[in-house]
C-alpha cells in the first residue's frame, strides 16, 4: 500500500507538472500570437490609375508692362486749357492740354528744333551719297568684267588683283552706306519725339480711357524731374494716364538652369500675384532669352510671357509666380511617386499583392511632384505601396515584453533557457 500510495503521489505530481507546463506553453504561444499581430506590418497603399499627367515649370518674377500708358510731355509753364476729364475715351494723338511755355521750354523747344532739322539735313545727305557710291560700285565692277575678266587674266595677275579690289571695295562702301542712312534715319526720330515732347499741346500716346490725370486751367506746369543743376533737361514727366481698351500684360519670371531646357515659346502658364493671393491667370510663352544672366554666381533664363486677358488693376513690377506648363500627356498609368524604390540601379515599384510586398521591375516615362507615369510594369488598378509602419518591440522603445522573461526568478526566457517565439508577417 505504501508503495502504491507513493506512485500515486508521483503521477498526481507529474500530472500537476504536465499541467503547470501546458498552462505556461498555451500562454506563452498566446502572448507571442497576440505581440506577432499587434507587430503587423501597416502598409499605406494607393492605387494605380490611368490619367493625364501634367507637368510644369514653377518660376517667379515681375510684371513688366501693365495695361496702361503715361501721358507725358517735357514742357513747362502754365496750362491754358484742358480738354478732357478722367474716364473720357480718347484716341491717339488727341489733344490732351494746351500749355503757353516758359522762358525756359522756349529755348529747349527752339534748341530741339534745330537737332531735328539737323538730323534731317544729315539724313539727306546720307542719302545722297548712297546714289553716289552706287554709281562708283557700278564703274568699277563694269571695270574689272571689261579689262581683267574680259582678258581672262590669271588671278594672281598684278591689274587683276588691283581691279577686283576696287571694285570689292566700292561694293563694301555701298552695303556700309545703308547702315549710315538707317542710323541716320533713328537720330531723325529721336530728334522729333524730343520735339514734340517739349510742344505746347499735350497729345495722348494712344487710345484708350483717361485717369489719374493732375492738370487744371491756370495750374504752373513745373518738370518735377529736372535737377536745380540741369534746370534746362528735356525730361518728361507723367501728367496722365491711358488705359488701353485692348491692353495685355506681359510678365517676365527667371528659369532655372535646370528647368530652362523645357520652356519653349508657346507653352500654357498659370499665373498667380502677390496683390491678388486668390485668383488665378492664364497666359503663354513668349520667348525665352537664351544667353541667359548670371546673378552671384547662379544663372537664370528670363522668359516673357503674355497674360491672356485684361486683369484691371495690375500695374508694372508686381510680384508674380509662374507655372509654365511643359508637357501634357492623357491615358498614361501613373502612380505615386513614393511608391518607386530603386536598387542596384533597377528601378521598380513596391507592390502589395495577397497581403505580401512585391518589388516589381518598372520603366519610367515623364513625372511631376506627386506622380510619375510607368510605361510598363504596372497596369492600371494595381494596389501599391507608399509607405509602411511597424510598432516597435524593444521594451526600452514601449513595446509590451513577455511576461514570462523571468519565469521562476531567473532571467533569460521561459523553461530550460529557451524562449518561444513564432515568426512571420501579419497578413
Amino acid at each position: 500500500m505504501k508503495n502504491k500510495s507513493g506512485i500515486m503521489a508521483k503521477i498526481i505530481k507529474h500530472k500537476k507538472l504536465f499541467l503547470v507546463t501546458a498552462i505556461v506553453v498555451a500562454l506563452v504561444i498566446g502572448w507571442n500570437l497576440s505581440h506577432q499581430k499587434s507587430n503587423a506590418i501597416s502598409y499605406t497603399t494607393d492605387t494605380a490609375t490611368k490619367g493625364t499627367l501634367i507637368t510644369s515649370v514653377s518660376a517667379s518674377g515681375n510684371i513688366t508692362s501693365g495695361n496702361r500708358l503715361s501721358i507725358t510731355t517735357a514742357a513747362t509753364g502754365t496750362v491754358t486749357d484742358v480738354y478732357v476729364k478722367n474716364g473720357d475715351k480718347v484716341t491717339t494723338g488727341q489733344k490732351i492740354a494746351q500749355i503757353t511755355l516758359d522762358q525756359d521750354s522756349l529755348q529747349n523747344q527752339a534748341s530741339a528744333l534745330a537737332s531735328y532739322l539737323s538730323a534731317k539735313n544729315q539724313l539727306f545727305s546720307a542719302q545722297t551719297n548712297l546714289y553716289s557710291l552706287q554709281n562708283s560700285e557700278f564703274l568699277a565692277n563694269q571695270k574689272f568684267i571689261n579689262d581683267a575678266i574680259a582678258r581672262n587674266l590669271d588671278t594672281t595677275d598684278p591689274t587683276y588683283i588691283e581691279e577686283n579690289a576696287l571694285w570689292l571695295q566700292a561694293e563694301a562702301n555701298y552695303k556700309n552706306q545703308t547702315n549710315v542712312i538707317s542710323q541716320a534715319q533713328a537720330s531723325l526720330t529721336s530728334a522729333w519725339l524730343n520735339y514734340q515732347k517739349l510742344s505746347s499741346t499735350i497729345l495722348s500716346p494712344s487710345d484708350g480711357t483717361v485717369s489719374d490725370l493732375s492738370l487744371a486751367p491756370g495750374l504752373p506746369l513745373v518738370n518735377q524731374n529736372s535737377s536745380s543743376s540741369n534746370s534746362n533737361a528735356n525730361t518728361s514727366q507723367a501728367v496722365g494716364t491711358i488705359t488701353l481698351p485692348n491692353g495685355r500684360l506681359e510678365a517676365v519670371v527667371d528659369v532655372s538652369e535646370i528647368d530652362s531646357p523645357n520652356v519653349q515659346p508657346g507653352q500654357k502658364v498659370t499665373l498667380t500675384l502677390d496683390a491678388y493671393p486668390s485668383k488665378t491667370f492664364t497666359g503663354k510663352v513668349l520667348l525665352i532669352n537664351t544667353n541667359g544672366e548670371v546673378s552671384s554666381g547662379v544663372t537664370t533664363y528670363p522668359a516673357t510671357i503674355l497674360l491672356d486677358t485684361d486683369a484691371g488693376n495690375i500695374y508694372p513690377n508686381m510680384a508674380v509666380t509662374a507655372n509654365i506648363i511643359t508637357s501634357v500627356k492623357d491615358n498614361v498609368i501613373l502612380v505615386p511617386s513614393a511608391a518607386l524604390v530603386t536598387t542596384n540601379g533597377q528601378t521598380q515599384v513596391r507592390e502589395l499583392v495577397n497581403g505580401r510586398e512585391l518589388l516589381v521591375n518598372v520603366t519610367l516615362g515623364g513625372s511631376n511632384d506627386t506622380q510619375t507615369e510607368v510605361d510598363s510594369g504596372v497596369k492600371e488598378g494595381d494596389t501599391v505601396i507608399t509607405g509602411t509602419s511597424s510598432p516597435s518591440t524593444s521594451s526600452g522603445s514601449g513595446g509590451s515584453a513577455s511576461p514570462f522573461s523571468r519565469i521562476g526568478g531567473r532571467s533569460g526566457g521561459g523553461f530550460g533557457g529557451g524562449a518561444v517565439r513564432v515568426i512571420g508577417r501579419g497578413g
